[in-house]
């Protein structure tokens, strides 16, 4: 039977992967951005380099074999791999949960965050055989120790992800 003149109909319902595809672009463009500022620093200091840019910030080259805060790092090497498999998995983990929350918005973009810095790592893992941190914050004798672009999409990833947990009521 034709619709009569003047009814609306309910618009189709999207599928997954077009409700999931915005975010997994943004972790594709965090894992680029990342590695380009990585290129750019790689190209531009040598290791050990210190460019200060203000008085508590400055750019550095370092590489870090281990995980946050050089966790692990003096090991002889299998963190390496520990920690990309690690990454591998949790990334697999946290598309699960993209799929599971596609219809939302905060809780998808935090894990599009926190994958697309895990890919960044990762890719300086097998690259680079460790990851390269390059950003310095320090202040009247306290120094935070250097980061990347990566990291500090996993740690904005992280915190939105527990906001969104502790504001739901489930």
């Amino acid at each position: 039977m034709p619709e009569a003149a003047g009814t609306m109909r309910s618009p189709a319902p999207r599928s997954a992967l077009s409700l999931m595809l915005p975010w997994l672009i943004l972790a594709a463009v965090i894992g680029v951005l990342d590695q380009i500022t990585k290129q750019l620093v790689l190209a531009n200091l040598h290791y050990g380099q210190v460019i200060p840019i203000t008085s508590f910030f400055d750019l550095v080259l370092v590489f870090n074999t281990g995980a946050a805060f050089s966790f692990l790092a003096d090991h002889d090497g299998w963190q390496r791999w520990f920690f990309t498999g690690l990454a591998v998995v949790i990334c697999g983990w946290l598309l699960a949960l993209m799929h599971r929350h596609r219809e939302e918005r905060l809780l998808p973009g935090a894990f599009a965050l926190i994958i697309g810095g895990a890919v960044g790592n990762v890719y300086d893992r097998l690259i680079h055989g460790a990851v390269v941190d390059f950003l310095h914050f320090h202040y009247a004798g306290y120094s935070w120790p250097a980061f990347n672009l990566a990291d500090a999409a996993i740690t904005l990833g992280v915190a939105l992800m527990l906001w969104g947990q502790f504001r739901s009521p489930r």
